[in-house]
């Protein structure tokens, strides 16, 4: 037990469906108080008001020991971001405890615990102070910050004219090196790009190797395997499956990839920009389960914009199996602008299955303001390519890479 620093005790977090402030929240509750007697009485025992109850987590038990790296992984939705949240004390859980036996620094979402009025070299100081640490503690680490960030040119500008790359830089930075003993980590490196990324999960190796503890949270299955010694599977809010990280990134993958290419969103959204549905479909329009390269695939983009975005851009991203990056496409690539005026749209993109080897393929659909925010990310989208040769009458199977693509080659002889 002296070795436990994470102890979490069948917590729970219940959210109400439509209620997106904290006020509403309270609303809600006070109603149901008063209101959920007398439904039952007129209608019997049925499950009334409490039917747009939402439970994000549910009977989540698991324990962390000092210096191991814990990988948290699941579909989206699946309550990773809320199990961080309860971790880093930014919500409480509805019904269990957690025991936490150290300082916690958290790195949630881009710019955590920064103000953007703020230069970047004040921010270092506030989000130092909101760790706990002393003056000089923030002090003796400043240049390494610096240094790591790799922002000295904007270090005295105003983090709100940051890019977002230039944003989680420096928030690493600071929740890396100013040694919180347990040290809270999501999705946000995916912001960074490839070299920055390389460098940030070495320095989580080092720190964990330092004796220090490492929540991660992460769809790359490949830096989940290199970085963590065990790991936790979320689904619909509750732990299916825990222990060795390569037998549970195994067992994440085995069940991700049995054919999960539609996706519809099924409850009230908080953001003025959001996704309604998502799904890959033939010529005609039908919803397709697997993907041949000798037909032609449309990924559907259904969404809603409720609130004019200047900036509004749409982007696809496609994985491989381990969540890593195989190809990216914004309609901006072609000179196609993303709609911006409020209403309902439909984006419909043709994929080059010609070109993908017969495997399993992630899809990640992305609406943000570059260089700022996310407003929504689906990422729980997959689909399988059945094995067909479509350039000759030789299989193609057991290629290595992600695409199969067709150069031209010449060969003659020299002599």
């Amino acid at each position: 037990m002296r070795n436990t620093v994470i102890r979490v005790v069948n917590i729970g977090k219940k959210y109400h469906l439509g209620c997106t402030s904290p006020l509403d929240q309270i609303s809600f509750s006070l109603k149901q108080g008063v209101t959920a007697p007398l439904y039952k009485l007129i209608k019997g025992d049925q499950s009334g008001p409490s039917a747009s109850e939402f439970w994000a987590l549910k009977d989540v038990s698991f324990e962390v020991e000092r210096g191991s790296v814990l990988g948290v992984i699941g579909r989206n939705g699946a309550g990773k971001s809320t199990l961080l949240k309860i971790l880093s004390k930014i919500t409480t859980p509805t019904k269990g405890h957690i025991d936490i036996n150290g300082r916690v620094g958290s790195l949630l979402e881009v710019g955590t615990g920064f103000h953007p009025e703020l230069t970047g070299r004040e921010n270092i100081y506030l989000s130092g102070v909101l760790l706990g640490m002393k003056k000089f503690e923030i002090e003796e680490n400043f240049d390494e910050i610096v240094r790591f960030s790799e922002i000295e040119k904007f270090l005295d500008t105003p983090v709100k004219r940051y890019s977002s790359g230039m944003y989680v830089r420096l928030a690493f930075a600071v929740a890396a090196h100013l040694k919180p003993e347990i040290l809270l980590v999501d999705e946000v490196l995916a912001v960074g790009d490839a070299a920055f990324q390389k460098k940030c999960l070495g320095k989580m190796g080092s720190i964990s190797h330092e004796g220090r503890t490492i929540v991660f949270v992460s769809h790359n299955m490949s830096a989940v395997q290199r970085l963590c010694n065990s790991a936790i599977l979320l689904h619909k809010g509750r732990i299916i499956d825990k222990g060795d990280v390569n037998e549970v990134t195994e067992s994440y993958l085995r069940k991700g990839y049995e054919s999960s290419s539609y996706w519809e969103r099924l409850c009230s959204p908080e953001n003025e920009v959001y996704f309604n549905k998502i799904y890959l479909a033939d010529e005609s329009g039908n919803h397709l389960s697997f993907v041949s390269p000798a037909l032609k695939v449309n990924l559907i983009i259904d969404f809603t914009i409720e609130k004019y975005f200047e900036n509004l851009q749409l982007a696809i991203n496609i994985t491989n199996i381990y969540g890593e990056p195989v190809f990216a496409s914004s309609p901006e690539d072609i000179g196609v602008l993303t709609p911006k005026e409020v209403g309902l749209y439909r984006a419909v993109v043709t994929l080059p299955t010609e070109l993908f080897l017969a495997k399993n393929y992630g899809i990640t659909v992305s609406l943000y303001l570059p260089m700022q925010r996310g407003l929504d990310h689906v990422d729980s989208l997959y689909f399988t390519v059945q094995e067909i040769d479509c350039w000759s009458n030789k299989t193609i199977g057991g290629r290595r890479g992600d695409l199969a693509i067709p150069c031209n080659w010449l060969i003659r002889s020299t002599n």
